[in-house]
């Protein structure tokens, strides 16, 4: 991981970085003053930065069956939050140094669904928490071929044994995720948002990528 500091800003004036932690991602302590918005300084103040980085987030969707492929594994910080720990997600992850964000997305989808990604729509690029962490994520639609899928909607299992993941894949109708949007069994705030943005697109999509 290169050095981590913080871009110039005219307004932010940087007066201590501390790095208390560090492994793949990084938590440091910085100081710091600003420019309030009337114009007077604040601070200084400290703050504690997770630093994470870019990450890429996939909602795979085949535009001729209709239908949607999610993932569900264990979260251990939703089960910190009282939450239940089995998430129903989009792929996604952290991009790699080397890579563009297009190429972490074909790669993230491929190891958590098994999927190969024909065409990627951008949604956008968005901050998922702001006040604690810098990462951002890319957020993407993918036009992919939906593998079969039993009953219970359950395609197969996919992830990298050297990252501990356990991922089952699902295919459900595209009707059916947004109705689990709608009754709030989507609570990964980065699968609602892919979620939303494929229900607005949907039929644009379906005509463009059939």
């Amino acid at each position: 991981m290169a050095e981590l500091g913080i871009p110039h800003h005219p307004a932010v004036a940087i007066e201590a970085i501390e790095t208390v932690w560090r492994g793949r991602t990084a938590l440091q302590r910085i100081r710091f003053t600003r420019a309030g918005f009337g114009g007077r300084r604040i601070g200084p103040a400290t703050w504690e930065v997770l630093r994470r980085g870019r990450a890429v987030a996939v909602l795979p969707y085949d535009p001729r069956a209709d239908r949607v492929v999610l993932i569900e594994q264990f979260r251990l910080p939703a089960l910190a939050a009282g939450m239940e720990p089995v998430l129903i997600e989009a792929a996604a992850g952290l991009v790699d140094d080397a890579e563009d964000e297009e190429t972490a997305a074909r790669r993230e989808t491929a190891e958590e669904t098994g999927l190969a990604v024909s065409t990627l729509e951008p949604v956008g690029r968005f901050l998922l928490t702001p006040g604690v962490a810098d990462e951002t994520i890319a957020l993407y639609l993918a036009r992919v071929t939906a593998p079969e899928a039993g009953g219970d909607g359950i395609a197969g299992h996919a992830g990298l044994d050297h990252e501990h993941e356990d991922i089952r894949v699902l295919v459900v109708p595209a009707e059916t995720a947004f109705a689990w949007l709608d009754e709030g069994r989507i609570v990964n705030a980065t699968t609602a948002l892919a979620l939303h943005a494929l229900r607005g697109r949907r039929q644009e999509l379906r005509r463009r990528w059939r």
